[in-house]
């Protein structure tokens, strides 16, 4: 890696810790032929956040798989996973041709299936090239630091959720221009950051992209949410994630800093539709994100 870590270094803000406990959580259990078993962070205190059954689930299908990398998954979120609880991952090898292998994942828990996944993985091979630009905007070093900007907004927030949203993360972000969720001003449907591993990171890139599939989930929701004045926290919503598609184009280091621009063009019928695009610094777009998420009011709810 030849990047140079800046500002508060992991050891410093405890960020090597978390990113310790996130591999460990994408080290799985082998527990039977294509059976694998995850388990949650202790300090969830809800339900398992989406981004880390989705980077568990590409952990088993790709375990199944040699040679190839993925390069495309399409899940959806059926049920909220219990934290408390392990989750057992069941890989089906629907198929392995000369180019392509695909494989369906089920996440379980208590006999039912909280989760699905397709992926689609792929045989390094060249062709013809093409991709958007990059959007022009500061670099992640002149920007104020996640613990800078959580702690400004502090004291905004209710007590019971101070701590939570405080903890050190496995993922720092800088947002380009950070909008304080927490006030009721409306803003576009459209945020961009800067985000990385709070460490480094094996040079293993297989493992780069759970990451960066956990990673993904992080702040997508919340952009369908700037227009109307609400946050993650608001109790008149229910929120969350009913599917999510990524497609990784080219390769790239999640421990390094990577632009994250995402947009939410449509929300109706009480879901958003979100989209991001994820480049790294030099330019280059690396992966897409599509999402469709529940944001329904809960005096609308049936």
């Amino acid at each position: 890696m030849n990047e140079n870590r800046d500002a508060l270094s992991p050891g410093e803000n405890g960020g090597d810790k978390a990113l310790a406990s996130l591999l460990d959580l994408l080290d799985l259990e082998t527990v039977g032929s294509n059976i694998f078993r995850g388990v949650s962070p202790k300090d969830r205190w809800q339900r398992v956040f989406g981004g880390q059954v989705l980077g568990q689930a590409l952990v088993a299908a790709g375990r199944t798989v040699e040679g190839r990398s993925c390069h495309s998954l399409h899940a959806y979120f059926l049920r909220a996973g219990d934290p408390k609880t392990p989750i057992v991952y069941e890989v089906e090898r629907s198929r392995d041709g000369h180019s392509f292998s695909a494989r369906r994942v089920a996440a379980m828990q208590n006999g039912v299936p909280i989760f699905t996944m397709s992926a689609s993985f792929e045989r390094a091979e060249s062709g013809l090239e093409h991709q958007t630009a990059m959007p022009e905007v500061p670099a992640p070093e002149t920007l104020k630091t996640e613990k800078q900007w959580r702690n400004e907004i502090a004291a905004e927030l209710p007590e019971h959720i101070r701590g939570w949203f405080l903890r050190v993360r496995p993922i720092e972000i800088r947002p380009v221009e950070p909008p304080n969720r927490f006030a009721k001003g409306r803003n576009a449907p459209r945020q961009i950051v800067w985000f990385r591993a709070a460490a480094p990171m094996p040079d293993e890139p297989a493992l780069h992209r759970c990451v960066l599939a956990y990673a993904s989930d992080m702040t997508l929701l919340d952009t369908s949410l700037l227009p109307h004045g609400y946050n993650l926290f608001s109790g008149e919503l229910q929120l969350a994630s009913l599917d999510h598609a990524m497609w990784f184009h080219r390769p790239f280091r999640a421990d390094e800093w990577l632009l994250y621009v995402q947009e939410s063009p449509s929300a109706s019928a009480s879901r958003s539709f979100n989209r991001g695009e994820i480049f790294r610094r030099d330019g280059v777009l690396v992966a897409s994100v599509a999402q469709e998420s529940l944001i329904r009011l809960r005096t609308n709810r049936t």
